[in-house]
């Protein structure tokens, strides 16, 4: 079978191994456009050979072993937060989720702004979104 769309992504030239190009495409598909070699290098050498879908599978299980879902989930955030401030723009963020892979519907982006509702300059505060998603609504007084 052919592999997810996760692995299909990242694997920008299609030839089923994820290379230093792939990485520093799919940052760049990102925002991210000054990847630093060094960066991109310790990525590759984490897996003991070429990176073949199983071998991302198996790196990517071991990432998440053990890991609380909200850093997990605070992780992928932070690699759409190129300034490191913690919130994304709403423009952006709504962008990408019509977009790429499993696209939100206007009534899902809808429900999501009334459940999160960005500040008044646009801004979506990522932390308050992963500790909802991962713990649950914390009522007032508690």
């Amino acid at each position: 079978p052919p592999p997810p769309q996760a692995f299909t992504v990242i694997d920008q030239n299609r030839d089923g191994i994820i290379d230093k190009d792939d990485l520093r495409d799919t940052f760049g598909a990102m925002g991210r456009l000054n990847v630093k070699n060094e960066e991109l290098d310790a990525m590759i050498k984490e897996a003991s050979g070429p990176i073949n879908f199983t071998v991302f599978l198996t790196m990517f299980g071991e990432k998440l072993k053990g890991a609380d879902p909200e850093d997990v989930i605070m992780g992928a955030f932070k690699v759409l937060d190129q300034d490191g401030k913690g919130s994304i723009k709403k423009k952006f963020l709504e962008e990408l989720l019509t977009t790429q892979c499993d696209r939100f519907t206007p009534e899902e982006i809808k429900n999501m702004w009334a459940a999160f509702p960005p500040d008044v300059a646009g801004n979506v505060d990522y932390k308050n979104i992963c500790h909802i998603i991962t713990h649950g609504e914390d009522k007032e007084g508690e």
